[in-house]
C-alpha cells in the first residue's frame, strides 16, 4: 500500500494538485523550513513530532511523498522567520543540514528566499504561516493555512486579497534576498 493513510490522505492530494498547477508560490513560515525546501531528515523530524502519533508505515510514507513532491518549476518566494531556521527539529547536525541545503536552494533563479531576523521591527505583520498558490488565473488562486485538525484551504476574492497584502506586508519587513543568504550562513556556521 503506498497511499498516505488516513483522512491526510485528500489533504495531500489537494496539495498535490495545487502545486501542480501554480503559476508561483508564496510562504510565510515562522517555526519550521516549508516543506518544499526540507531535507529527509528535517522533514522526518516534524512528522515524528505529530500529536497523535504516525505509525512507523505513516511516518515513512509521508516523508516518502515529501521528498516526492519537492520540485520547484515556478517562482517561489519564501519569507522565513528566523526562529523557525534555529528551532531544532531534532539535533545540531539536522539543522546545519538543513540550512546549508537552504542556502543552495536559495541559488536558484525561481527560488527567493528572505529571511525576518528576531531583531526587525514590524513582526507583528508576520505572525501567521500560510502558503499562498497562484492559479492558473487569479480566481483560481488558493491559500493553505495550516490548522489543528490538518490544512484549511482559502480561495474566497476577500480573503485572498488580504493574504496578497499579509504577504507584501512581510516582505517590507524582511532582509533582502544577499542579506538573508548571509544570516542564514552565519546561523549554519554557529551550529
Amino acid at each position: 500500500m503506498g497511499g498516505v493513510p488516513g483522512a491526510a490522505a485528500t489533504s495531500f492530494l489537494d496539495l498535490s494538485e495545487l502545486n501542480h498547477h501554480a503559476t508561483f508560490r508564496r510562504d510565510v513560515a515562522i517555526l519550521y523550513v516549508p516543506g518544499l525546501l526540507q531535507t529527509e531528515e528535517y522533514a522526518r523530524a516534524v512528522f515524528s513530532g505529530r500529536v497523535p502519533e504516525l505509525t512507523h508505515e505513516e511516518l515513512e510514507v509521508r516523508v516518502r511523498h515529501r521528498m516526492e513532491s519537492q520540485r520547484v518549476t515556478v517562482p517561489y518566494e519564501l519569507v522565513i522567520h528566523e526562529a523557525a531556521l534555529r528551532i531544532r527539529v531534532a539535533d545540531r547536525a539536522t539543522t546545519r543540514t538543513q540550512l546549508m541545503k537552504l542556502l543552495e536552494l536559495s541559488e536558484a533563479d525561481a527560488i527567493t528566499v528572505r529571511v525576518i531576523p528576531f531583531d526587525l521591527d514590524g513582526f507583528a505583520r508576520a505572525a501567521s504561516t500560510m502558503t499562498y498558490l497562484g492559479g492558473p488565473v487569479p480566481k483560481l488562486d488558493t491559500v493553505v493555512r495550516d490548522v489543528p485538525h490538518g490544512s484549511a484551504f482559502i480561495d474566497s476574492e476577500a480573503q485572498l486579497s488580504a493574504f496578497r497584502t499579509r504577504f507584501r506586508k512581510v516582505e517590507e519587513v524582511s532582509l533582502d534576498r544577499e542579506r538573508s543568504r548571509d544570516f542564514i550562513n552565519r546561523l549554519a556556521k554557529e551550529l
